[in-house]
């Protein structure tokens, strides 16, 4: 169906590099047009040092607002006038909304995951969280969710980049939340087994087992499993990782990050819209 273009249409639209192949812009345009918004997403190939020039001509033409992937993630917090709570603590947002040129950035990633658990029927309110990963994905997953009420969360990571911002950020949630955080180096198998064994979700926040190295997991010793444990993983190519097939060969429910992907969107559209996107129908036509 070809979209009627007026001089009323508002301006949606997706900033990184490379974007050609998002969802997001037939996400969007499809909710636009099922709810009659005079809205078109369209998606910009725009790299990290060209951000601050393509963010000052959306802001003089009045785009109502844009999604950041990467690698515009971080910049795009500094670029903006405020940053919701979420956005502060982790140094990221996906989402712009331009108020009248007051450009607010929020992060949608880890709303969009704890809505895509509460879905598959598990409440992670009040329980603790074994998260794999301290990237941008995981550190999304990490903030929402203690913001939400979960009671403890232990983090793992190697000792990398992400180390260092990961210390600051999880002495930023201990001191804000009533979250207990623990960043714990990812190298004694025994201290992340007894982390798993009282946990009520596992989350993957990492790139291990994605498409084309699908042969790959970060969970070696299924032991670890158990039945009580929702296994999630962000990946979402290929649907079904060896991580949750071998979890669901020990017993475990577990999910994917398509829907995560599908709920950000979501979250991102009520906010440049103040409408519920028709997440049914966009489910079954872009997700299914």
């Amino acid at each position: 169906m070809s979209k009627h273009i007026t001089g009323h249409t508002g301006l949606l639209c997706l900033l990184g590099s490379p974007v050609a192949h998002s969802v997001s812009p037939e996400m969007h345009n499809e909710a636009c047009d099922q709810l009659g918004l005079d809205y078109t997403y369209l998606a910009f190939d725009v790299p990290e040092e060209k951000m601050p020039e393509a963010v000052q001509g959306l802001r003089t033409m009045g785009a109502r607002g844009w999604n950041i992937t990467m690698p515009g993630k971080n910049i795009m917090c500094k670029l903006a006038d405020k940053v919701s709570p979420a956005s502060e603590i982790s140094g990221a947002c996906n989402t712009i909304v331009n108020d009248n040129g007051v450009l607010t950035a929020y992060t949608t990633d880890g709303v969009g995951f704890m809505r895509a658990v509460a879905e598959n029927g598990v409440d992670i309110i009040g329980k603790k969280m074994t998260l794999l990963g301290a990237g941008g994905a995981a550190t999304a997953i990490l903030v929402q969710a203690a913001l939400d009420g979960v009671a403890e969360i232990n983090v793992f990571n190697v000792r990398d980049g992400f180390f260092t911002r990961a210390e600051e950020i999880v002495a930023k949630l201990n001191e804000r939340t009533k979250c207990k955080v623990t960043l714990h180096d990812y190298e004694d198998p025994e201290v992340l087994r007894a982390s798993i064994a009282d946990s009520a979700i596992l989350v993957n926040g990492t790139s291990v087992g994605m498409a084309p190295n699908t042969d790959r997991t970060i969970i070696i010793d299924t032991s670890m499993f158990h039945k009580d444990l929702f296994v999630f993983d962000v990946i979402y190519n290929p649907k079904e990782t060896r991580l949750l097939r071998e979890a669901k060969e020990a017993g475990c429910r577990t999910g994917n990050g398509m829907y995560m992907l599908l709920y950000q969107g979501a979250a991102s559209f009520k906010l440049w819209t103040g409408e519920d996107m028709p997440v049914e129908i966009i489910k079954e036509k872009y997700f299914s």
